[in-house]
């Protein structure tokens, strides 16, 4: 099972804080691998909030005695309290992502950001700004540069927005766009890795290519190269945390021929090189 989980301060502890409107406490990334299952049972909850976003794969969620497979693409928010029950099974192949926060003012933005604390399971799509944003969230709490509370917290939000657009997004399209919009998801993510011409692979669908990109930032949140860059990048983490591939051999794996160039572009999106970021993660580099 890969884990990546930093909290504030060190302390794993639930943590209320209302000296300020919210609070990240804690985040993490869970990818069931190995064991055959994780329970989380806790029949009193927690006394701060919790946020969880299903990445790929599903999970088991017990709410109010019965069973919800929530799948890909969902977000699953607890409030203080709330009993928490929740299993990842190893032939699911959870990748679920998490955070912890609190503060004085929460009720009210969730409100604000369309997100419900009841009826608690909502759809908001499978961009990889989702994971990039809770990986960026979890690298803060580890490094603690100057400013990072402040910072931890804007990212939080930036999810929010994310999530509030695809609601609404949700209302604006049909069924049809939405299923081009994922087929097109679906074909990038398989072949991320290769060369991809959005005009060529929109004229291919019978869209014009403005349209098409207008569309696929509207649901997604982001542009389809943006979308593409954003799986490269994570897959370039997963790889550097996971084998002792060169970094010439990374590059190559996630689609550049230039080690030099994807060097560069990830250190643009992650604040660090490739290098830096295997050291921090205590892998060996050759």
């Amino acid at each position: 099972m890969f884990i990546n989980a930093a909290y504030l301060h060190g302390s794993t502890l639930a943590m209320v804080d209302i000296s300020k409107p919210i609070v990240v406490t804690s985040c993490g990334n869970y990818r069931v691998k190995t064991r055959s299952e994780v329970i989380t049972h806790r029949p009193k909850g927690r006394k701060d909030y919790q946020l969880l976003y299903i990445a790929s794969g599903k999970a088991h969620f017990f709410i109010d005695g019965n069973e919800k497979i929530v799948t890909a693409g969902n977000i699953i928010v607890y409030v203080p309290d709330e009993p928490q029950e929740y299993i990842y099974y190893k032939e699911d192949k959870t990748d679920v992502y998490w955070v912890h926060f609190t503060g004085n003012n929460v009720d009210k933005i969730l409100d604000d950001y369309k997100i419900r604390i009841e009826n608690n399971i909502q759809y908001v799509g499978t961009s990889p700004d989702y994971q990039w944003l809770f990986s960026q969230i979890i690298q803060e709490l580890q490094l603690c540069r100057p400013r990072y509370e402040e910072l931890i917290s804007l990212l939080l939000k930036n999810i929010f927005i994310l999530i509030s657009r695809s609601m609404e997004s949700n209302r604006k399209f049909s069924d049809a766009i939405e299923k081009e919009i994922t087929f097109a998801m679906h074909y990038f993510k398989k072949s991320y890795n290769t060369e991809i011409n959005i005009n060529e692979y929109a004229e291919s669908r019978g869209f014009s290519v403005c349209w098409f990109i207008r569309c696929f930032k509207q649901i997604t949140g982001s542009t389809p190269l943006q979308y593409i860059l954003n799986l490269r990048i994570a897959n370039a983490q997963s790889l550097l945390e996971s084998t002792d591939y060169s970094i010439t051999e990374v590059a190559s794996a996630v689609g550049y021929d230039n080690s030099l160039y994807f060097s560069r572009l990830f250190h643009k999106q992650v604040g660090m090189s490739p290098k830096e970021y295997r050291r921090k993660r205590g892998v060996s580099d050759r």
